[in-house]
Order: C-alpha cells, then sequence, then structure tokens
C-alpha cells in the first residue's frame, strides 16, 4: 500500500494499516515529517511551534494517540492570565471580557445574535449537512448575510469579522453559513468559537513530536524527498509516479495530500465525481509568524498574549514563556508577499511592537511560514465559501477503494485532531473496516 503524504494525516493512516500487519510505503516530497506541523528548539526548554500548536477537549482522536505515545498534554494560552489586546483601525484596546464593546445595548445584541446562531447549530447533523431541508440556502448565505438579516448591530457583525480573521480561515463575507454551523455541531458547541474547546490544551514536548512519534514506528517505510507527479488507480495494481520519474506499484493508495496539493497532480481511475469533489475544496491562504524573546514581552504590559485586530498580523497567542505566534489571513496574505523577502520580518515585527510595546519589535529570531506559496501546502485550513459545502456534496470525507482520501482537510475545520481522525478513518476502510472518513 502508497500512502501519500508524511503529515498527522498520512503517519496516522500508516502507522494503523503497519500495524494490522500490511506493506506500506510513505512518500513524503519534503526533506521531514509532519507537513503543517513543525517545530525548531531555542533551548532545552523551549520547543517552538512553527505550524499546529493547540487542541481542545472535543479532539478525542488527536487526544488518544498522544496518551499513546506517551506525550504529556498541558493547557495552552487560554490559561495565561491577563488582558487580551484588540488591534484595531482606531487603536490598540485590551479588554478581560471579549470584544471592547462601548456600550451595554452592543454587548447585549452579541449576546442575542449568539443565541440565534445556537439554535440553528441544533438543527445540523455534522455528518450529514446536506439533508438539511434549508441546507442550500444556508449555504448559499454567508455568515456577513445571516447577521444582516437578524439585523445583528454594525458592532456584533465587526466583532465577529475581527474573530473570524484572527482564525484565518476567511472573512465572514465569504464564509458560508451552513459550513460554520456545521463546524460548531462537530464539537458540541451551542455559539461561537469556543478558545476553550478548540484550542486549550497543547502537547508539552511539541505537536511535532506526535509526528516523529507515528514515524519512528515505520521501521523504514518512510521515504523523505519523494514527489509525486502522477496518481493511477487500477483495481489490481495502482501506479504512482514521482518527480524523478521512479514509478512504484501498490494493490491500493492512500492520499493524505491536502487538496489543493492534489490538484495539481494527475490523478487517473478515481470516478470523475470524486475527483470533481475533492478539487471543489478551496484553502485558506495564510501565513505564520512566531516571536522568541527571552521573556514574555506582552505581560510587561499586563497582555495575556491574545489578540485579534484588524491590521496585517490578524491574531496572536503565547506559545510558552517568550514565545508568540501570529496569523497573516486570506485578507491580508497579499500585502506580506508584496513586501520584499528581507523586509518582511521587519514589517511583522512592527506590528507585534505596536500591539505590545518596543521590546516586542526586537525578538530574538523571527520565524515565518508562507503556507500560502509552499508547493507541498498550498494553504492553511480549508476554506468553505458561500455555496462550497454543496458543491463539495456528500462525497466529502469518502473513499473510491482503492484509492483513500485523508487529512485535515477531510474533516470540518482543518485542524490536527481531523488529520489524525481521518487518517485512522482511511486505514480502517483501506483494511476493510469501515467505509467512511468523515
Amino acid at each position: 500500500m502508497l500512502v501519500l503524504g508524511a503529515g498527522l494525516a498520512g503517519l496516522a493512516a500508516a502507522r494503523d494499516l503497519t500495524t494490522a500487519g500490511a506493506d506500506v510505503t510513505v512518500l513524503e516530497a519534503r526533506d521531514r515529517v509532519g507537513g503543517r506541523v513543525e517545530q525548531v528548539r531555542v533551548d532545552d526548554a523551549r520547543p517552538v511551534q512553527l505550524g499546529g500548536e493547540v487542541v481542545g477537549p472535543a479532539h478525542t482522536t488527536y487526544l488518544g494517540l498522544v496518551a499513546e505515545l506517551g506525550l504529556t498534554l498541558e493547557p495552552s494560552y487560554t490559561a495565561v492570565p491577563g488582558a487580551t489586546t484588540y488591534d484595531l483601525l482606531e487603536g490598540v484596546a485590551r479588554s478581560e471580557n471579549g470584544f471592547p464593546f462601548v456600550s451595554p445595548d452592543e454587548r447585549a445584541d452579541f449576546a442575542r445574535v449568539e443565541r440565534v446562531f445556537g439554535e440553528l447549530v441544533a438543527t445540523v447533523d455534522p455528518d450529514d449537512p446536506w439533508s438539511l431541508p434549508d441546507a442550500s440556502r444556508l449555504d448559499d448565505a454567508s455568515v456577513g448575510d445571516w447577521l444582516r438579516s437578524i439585523d445583528a448591530l454594525p458592532s456584533t457583525i465587526r466583532a465577529l469579522e475581527v474573530g473570524a480573521l484572527g482564525l484565518a480561515a476567511g472573512s465572514i463575507e465569504r464564509t458560508s453559513l451552513l459550513s460554520e454551523l456545521r463546524k460548531a455541531a462537530r464539537v458540541g458547541e451551542h455559539g461561537f468559537y469556543s478558545h476553550d474547546l478548540w484550542e486549550s490544551l497543547q502537547v508539552a514536548e511539541g505537536s511535532a513530536e506526535v509526528a516523529q512519534g507515528m514515524a519512528q514506528g515505520l521501521d523504514g517505510r518512510l521515504r523523505l524527498g519523494a514527489e509525486v507527479r502522477s496518481v493511477r488507480i487500477g483495481e489490481r495494481t495502482c501506479r504512482v509516479v514521482l518527480a524523478s520519474g521512479e514509478e512504484l506499484r501498490a494493490e491500493a493508495v492512500v492520499s493524505a495530500l491536502p487538496v489543493s496539493v492534489l490538484g495539481g497532480i494527475e490523478l487517473e481511475g478515481v470516478r470523475p465525481e470524486r475527483v470533481d469533489s475533492l478539487h471543489r475544496q478551496r484553502h485558506a491562504l495564510a501565513a505564520k509568524v512566531v516571536a522568541v524573546y527571552d521573556h514574555s514581552v506582552w505581560a510587561d504590559v499586563d497582555a495575556n498574549g491574545l489578540s485579534e485586530g484588524e491590521h496585517l498580523l490578524a491574531s496572536t497567542w503565547p506559545q510558552r514563556e517568550g514565545v508568540l505566534s501570529g496569523l497573516v489571513p486570506p485578507e491580508r496574505i497579499g500585502w506580506l508577499l508584496a513586501v520584499a523577502e528581507d523586509d518582511r520580518a521587519g514589517v511583522l515585527q512592527a506590528e507585534l511592537e505596536r500591539m505590545y510595546g518596543s521590546p516586542a519589535g526586537r525578538p530574538t529570531e523571527t520565524h515565518i511560514r508562507l503556507w500560502a506559496t509552499d508547493p507541498y501546502t498550498r494553504g492553511y485550513v480549508t476554506q468553505w465559501w458561500p455555496g462550497d459545502v454543496m458543491r463539495v456534496g456528500p462525497l466529502h470525507g469518502t473513499h473510491d477503494p482503492p484509492f483513500y482520501v485523508c487529512g485535515s482537510d477531510q474533516w470540518v475545520a482543518g485542524y490536527m485532531e481531523g488529520a489524525v481522525r481521518t487518517g485512522r478513518a482511511a486505514a480502517r476502510a483501506a483494511l476493510g473496516q469501515e467505509g467512511g472518513a468523515r
């Protein structure tokens, strides 16, 4: 069996297949495992996460894997005391009580809208949102359209837009309402995005150790620097051709490649409707920034390091002592790419200085990961534009044996949970144990 991609999804699939006795080879284009999960070390005590970091209690498959690998969970940034920073166009504000609304009426309207959203969430089956009677209407509407339809105040709309930019999954004006309802229903939310549910835990040793732990069990079955150029699926034999021209054959193929990458690979022998479903997914084009300091400079201004804003850096959060992460969202990535490569770090450091004071503009290290243009990533989480849930359709996350699909973008929101969950499900399906991968 050939597994394409050694991110969390591919490694999870390969690990389970190998444990079950299958003959597996994993092909990875990079010179490392992990995909969008990556880390370096500043010192023995501080792993610096350059990719995926945080999970929450709803991410049960990932948490189970962490336990299997003997790694340690600890609270994430949500446990850090201090005020959240709002980097708004009119200036920087800090708040310990959510978005800095200016009146009780504004705060009450936000609560009202959240209640209505929760009522809609309760009507959605996250495994089959397509069966909802109003599915097409809810999918065609953007979150912004829906907010205006229920007379949300401008302050409520702005607060939710700032929050969406902070997640770097796309503006509320270009996000399907049905996709957001499905996302909330998946983890049992009854309102808007809960950081405690989605992001309150992290692996103390660093999330890349999850990938490394799975890779160590593959015993020579992993090939790095093996970029896939074409895949041909046959009833008896599947053929995969590498960029080097080498051809490999197997009885089945498990694709753990991001769909944005898979779209650039010649794919034959898979039903046209399944290929069409895969190609209709789109990724949010985003970047990650990590700044390293000798101490947590944000604490000097009584901030907790968590921010949301309307500038280039749409969010920041603390990884651990002296290490701060940030995201550049799809709506801002063009600004960063337009900056000369040698000047990008300075531009981002100026953003941090505005939010957290002059010491924040002088990190000892700055790391930038341009997921939007990385040829082996080509994006961040799945971005569901209005109409996309119906366009992708109920074939999403399913298989066409002997072609199996997994990856974070085959779940709901593109998190590490989605990678591990669908990787393990793809392995079960390939072993004849179940058919779906959602």
